[in-house]
């Protein structure tokens, strides 16, 4: 016994060295050094004019004109594609409060609450992403376009009721017709319609500044956190112009972790479990049900609160903390998740005014 209890003691002793010796506080370069740090790493301002946005998300998959965004834009605001005529894709995607509705799941017609409880992904900057819907389904804001409509807990309308409604319209049916020539209305050009205009949201903030040399953009705090952002692995998802949305990733990475000494084991030692770190209202397990999920886009994370496939997290260091201990598996400290909260907050930013 006396042995059992050496050894025990031996043992967590040896696994509580970590706790004597703190981590060094990573350095901070230069300002141009991080600004060339972050440009080498894949991040690019949001384009300023129409001439950028369009090499940026025009192509041959679903050409933009002034005529068809316009079309797109009218489609996004009028309820008229939900069964009761209650709700738009406005209604989840408010414009002005970061393009989404700020609830922990989406409500839709005759107030039915998505029922695996998923929360409504912000539709700014979303043209950006390789991958939409929470589990990553599908690959454009066309397709995501049709998702909704045809839900029967979002607008709840099928294709063919779609394209009789609009049809019946004089002033709808004369601009598809204008837009899309002898094929007028079709739930096909419904969707490319509204994808055009969606291609046009996206927001530029003190981060695009940073990154076009404006080095004062940037807050000393937000320059910690970039710095912590890119060199402890949340980049390695959370990447490219929309800093996010190009990957389905497992969620939660580490499921095996200490409850004892408040730091992690290597992934052999000690398993607590694998749910998820917080209530998984909904029941939501993402693509094949096997807990993969899109990396959300972090541009205007600040303003999408709740957190998460299902809202469960109100707080954005409450996120942040969850992502760094359950997935990069390096639990920041308070003044980390500060930095990094203070970098998040520069990827705000407003809707691009592209003449449209």
């Amino acid at each position: 016994m006396k042995a059992l209890l050496i050894s025990l003691a031996i043992f967590a002793g040896i696994f509580s060295l970590p706790s004597f010796f703190p981590e060094k506080p990573l350095k901070v370069p230069s300002d141009e050094v991080l600004r060339q740090e972050a440009l080498e790493s894949g991040y690019r301002p949001i384009p300023k004019t129409r001439a950028g946005l369009m090499r940026e998300v025009n192509g041959t998959y679903n050409p933009m004109t002034p005529a068809k965004i316009a079309l797109g834009k009218k489609l996004f605001f009028d309820p008229i594609l939900s069964r009761d005529r209650t709700v738009s894709c406005a209604s989840c995607h408010i414009l002005a409060e970061g393009g989404d509705d700020n609830r922990p799941a989406a409500i839709g017609y005759h107030g039915r609450i998505n029922p695996h409880h998923l929360n409504s992904p912000t539709v700014l900057n979303a043209a950006l992403e390789k991958y939409e819907f929470w589990d990553g389904r599908v690959h454009t804001v066309e397709e995501q376009a049709g998702g909704p409509i045809q839900a029967p807990f979002e607008m709840n309308l099928t294709p063919k009721e779609a394209v009789a409604r609009l049809k019946k319209d004089p002033q709808y049916r004369q601009t598809f017709a204008k837009v899309f020539g002898k094929e007028g209305v079709t739930f096909h050009n419904i969707r490319m319609a509204i994808g055009a205009y969606e291609r046009t949201l996206l927001t530029r903030g003190a981060f695009d500044e940073f990154l076009e040399g404006n080095t004062g953009a940037l807050s000393p705090a937000a320059k910690r956190g970039l710095t912590l952002f890119m060199h402890k692995g949340c980049k390695g998802c959370h990447s490219g112009m929309s800093v996010g949305g190009q990957f389905v990733k497992r969620f939660p990475l580490r499921a095996y972790l200490s409850d004892y000494l408040g730091f992690e084991f290597t992934p052999k030692f000690h398993m607590k479990s694998s749910e998820f770190p917080f209530d998984n209202v909904g029941d939501f397990h993402g693509r094949g049900g096997r807990d993969f999920f899109r990396v959300p886009v972090l541009r205007n994370i600040a303003r999408t609160s709740p957190y998460f496939h299902n809202g469960a997290v109100k707080d954005l260091h409450e996120a942040v903390r969850i992502m760094s201990k359950y997935q990069i598996g390096h639990e920041f400290n308070k003044k980390q998740i500060e930095d990094v909260v203070a970098f998040l907050k520069s990827l705000s930013g407003k809707i691009v005014d592209y003449g449209y």
